[in-house]
């Protein structure tokens, strides 16, 4: 059987994940090859996105928001993803009882007695007026019926977890500061979520393994469930094995791919990316050892912003005052110092004309912070 190395892995994933070419895609195009951008912070697919499609513009995104193309919702991992419409609607009641336990886990105490599927009704039923709300307005109409649990808990379980939400605009549109404001995926996209067939069948389970596969594989069985967060796809994997070719990495895990999906020679050259906080091209494994390294592991779930030298992350970034600050986590050649203040200084005339100055630390900055790489 083939082994793949990390190097083999890496370029796999960069060729999936349109970071080892930019595409000519179109926005919807890209969001549903890559099965959303993770986005809790509403400004982060812009430069997912800028990252990965030639000539994009953030009037783009905005447009597909605004015209209903892709939704912002709490979907895989139980995080707000930017997804499109028609993968909201497919995928959300495939992904309604990971929802629940996870909210439920979280939240064990302070919901104890309280019927979910009581609370689900009646947030409906305050919902079939059409009129979005924030969390806090649909816990307002609610509060005397369960005034036990916390405002923040009992809003969570709602919109997270028991009502299908999606977060309309102008939350998500480019240099917009805008809070939540939720309505029913099946009021604002027109459209009733997908029910699971009656017959216990999984297409969807079957559906999600095949364009995972084609956006981050070869993967393990492992890495598809961290990245969605759904314990039940065995049966998928199983159905659909004959339809699969099989690797091993390194260390003598199964990987399972698609058999015409891009596998490039190790040694193609990678060019500098600058990825957002939380990128699913980071997030999207259990094993993340073929984009980062075990010390750096950290990065992925705290927030920072990473920069891929050579397919690898090597540095992180941020904004700061108008400056877009670069700190390594190792030393870079001088080679490697002058394709990352290129590609830095095209990510500065994106993100804001007047950020005019770039700083490259020239030290080596281990900025990780602790956190379980399995939790997000």
């Amino acid at each position: 059987m083939t082994v793949l190395d990390a190097r083999a892995l890496n370029r796999a994933t960069l060729a999936r994940q349109h970071l080892l070419q930019r595409s000519d895609t179109s926005v919807s195009e890209a969001v549903a090859h890559l099965c959303g951008l993770q986005a809790q912070d509403p400004q982060e697919p812009f430069t997912g996105l800028w990252s990965r499609l030639s000539g994009f513009k953030p009037e783009q995104l905005d447009d597909a928001l605004t015209g209903r193309v892709v939704v912002r919702t709490h979907l895989m991992r139980r995080t707000v993803h930017l997804v499109t419409a028609d993968d909201a609607l497919t995928w959300r009641a495939r992904h309604d009882a990971m929802l629940r336990q996870r909210v439920l886990g979280t939240y064990r105490r302070e919901l104890t007695g309280i019927d979910v599927d009581e609370v689900a009704a009646a947030g409906r039923a305050v919902m079939a007026d059409r009129q979005p709300r924030t969390m806090t307005e649909l816990v307002h109409a609610l509060e005397d019926r369960w005034p036990g649990p916390p405002h923040r808990v009992l809003g969570e379980l709602l919109v997270a977890a028991l009502i299908p939400m999606a977060q309309l605009p102008p939350r998500g549109l480019w240099h917009r500061s805008a809070g939540v404001r939720n309505l029913p995926l099946s009021t604002w996209l027109e459209r009733d979520v997908d029910p699971l067939p009656a017959d216990g069948s999984d297409p969807v389970g079957q559906q999600l393994l095949h364009r995972y596969l084609a956006a981050y594989g070869p993967a393990a069985g492992t890495d598809l469930r961290a990245w969605c967060g759904l314990a039940g796809l065995p049966a998928a994997i199983k159905a659909a094995r004959e339809e699969l070719v099989v690797f091993r990495d390194e260390r003598g895990r199964e990987l399972l791919d698609l058999p015409d999906a891009p596998r490039p020679h190790p040694d193609t050259p990678a060019p500098v990316r600058f990825l957002p906080a939380f990128d699913n091209a980071i997030l999207g494994y259990h094993d993340r050892s073929r984009i980062i390294d075990a010390p750096h592991l950290g990065l992925s779930v705290a927030g920072h912003r990473t920069v891929l030298v050579d397919g690898r992350v090597t540095a992180t970034w941020t904004v700061r005052n108008h400056r877009l600050h670069i700190s390594p986590l190792r030393p870079l050649t001088a080679l490697e110092q002058e394709a990352v203040c290129a590609e830095a200084q095209d990510l500065t005339t994106f993100l804001d004309n007047d950020n005019e100055h770039i700083q490259l630390d020239t030290k080596t900055d281990d900025p990780t912070t602790p956190g379980d790489p399995s939790s997000y």
